[in-house]
């Protein structure tokens, strides 16, 4: 007879250890990431054969890594060919947000970036941060961010983030009900 046990709770998540997305160079993707950003280039893979699958993909693997230990990483396949972006949804919305010590430190880098030659949006005030917005030379949406608020007050956002789900939840069930939609 088979024994059932009980559901052990999921280990903790202590961060983000790195993301991973296909960039197009590998030279030209450390430019931007180290010479432009700041992140120090830390390791680099090379291999032939995917570790995961055995699958034949001659590859480099690259990592910059951010203050808090984190990285940032890309896979280069040889072809010159960047990630496509996703044709069903808008180019603002796929991004990554990496925090900066403060606001005077997001318009330094905005500064730093538009003389490079790099397209920046904002800065853009949210309410509990504040934002800018490029792409790199992949394509990918990068987003500089800085807290403006205080701890307690994201605290009090976290009392009730359940029930804020809960109504766009409802809302957007209510509107598929009646056919109506979300999206103009």
């Amino acid at each position: 007879m088979p024994t059932t046990t009980a559901p052990t709770a999921p280990p903790p998540i202590r961060g983000l250890h790195h993301f991973a997305w296909r960039c197009r160079d590998s030279e030209e993707t450390r430019h931007f990431y180290e010479d432009l950003l700041g992140l120090p280039l830390v390791h680099v893979i090379k291999n032939d054969h995917v570790p995961s699958t055995g699958e034949y993909c001659p590859y480099v693997h690259i990592f910059f890594q951010m203050r808090d230990g984190a990285y940032i990483a890309f896979f280069d396949l040889g072809d010159d060919t960047s990630a496509l972006p996703s044709p069903n949804t808008p180019s603002w919305v796929n991004h990554i947000a990496l925090r900066v010590d403060s606001v005077a430190d997001l318009r330094a880098a905005k500064a730093r970036l538009e003389a490079a030659g790099v397209e920046v949006l904002g800065v853009t005030d949210h309410h509990i941060i504040e934002s800018i917005y490029f792409f790199d030379p992949n394509g990918i949406r990068v987003e500089l961010t800085t807290p403006t608020v205080p701890q307690t007050e994201m605290d009090a956002h976290a009392r009730h983030a359940h029930a804020d789900l809960d109504a766009w939840t409802a809302r957007k069930a209510a509107l598929r009900a009646t056919g109506g939609t979300l999206h103009v």
